[in-house]
C-alpha cells in the first residue's frame, strides 16, 4: 500500500447512504472502472470486493439491471409510441424499431441474408469418356 493511504474497508462502502450513491452510479450507466474510481479504490480491491462479499456483487448486479431495464422501457415506448407527461403524443420512432428488431428478431431482420448458392453441374458424357482414359478405365 501506498504511504499516507489509509486502508478502504468494504464496510464502509455497504452503509445505506453509500449504497445509494453505488446505485446512482449505476443508475447513470457508469462501467465499472469509473465506479471503482468514484469509490478511490484500485481495480484489484474492486474486483476482490465483488468476488469475496455477496452483498457487493449484488448491489452492483441489481443497479446495474435495474438501469438495463429502464432502458429497455424507453426504447420500447419510443419504438412504439407513447404519450407523455405533456399529454403530447410522442409517435413511433423508426430507428428505435429498427434496432429493436434488429436485436430481438435478428433472423428475420438481419441485413445480409446468406443463401445457398452451391450449384452442381452435370458431367458431359464426353468429359466423363476423358475422365474413363486418363484413370486407365476402358
Amino acid at each position: 500500500m501506498a504511504a499516507g493511504r489509509k486502508a478502504i474497508d468494504i464496510s464502509e462502502w455497504l452503509t445505506p447512504e453509500n449504497k445509494l450513491r453505488i446505485q446512482g452510479w449505476c443508475r447513470d450507466g457508469l462501467i465499472e472502472k469509473q465506479i471503482y474510481k468514484n469509490m478511490g479504490i484500485g481495480k484489484s480491491t474492486f474486483y476482490k470486493w465483488k468476488n469475496e462479499n455477496v452483498e457487493f456483487a449484488e448491489l452492483l448486479k441489481e443497479s446495474k439491471e435495474t438501469a438495463d431495464r429502464e432502458v429497455e422501457n424507453a426504447l420500447f415506448k419510443s419504438a412504439t409510441g407513447f404519450m407523455g407527461p405533456d399529454d403530447k403524443y410522442y409517435p413511433p420512432n423508426t430507428t428505435a424499431q429498427i434496432f429493436w428488431l434488429k436485436n430481438r428478431k435478428k433472423d428475420d431482420w438481419k441485413d445480409k441474408r446468406e443463401q445457398d448458392v452451391s450449384v452442381s453441374t452435370p458431367i458431359s458424357d464426353t468429359a466423363m469418356k476423358v475422365e474413363a482414359i486418363l484413370k486407365g478405365d476402358d
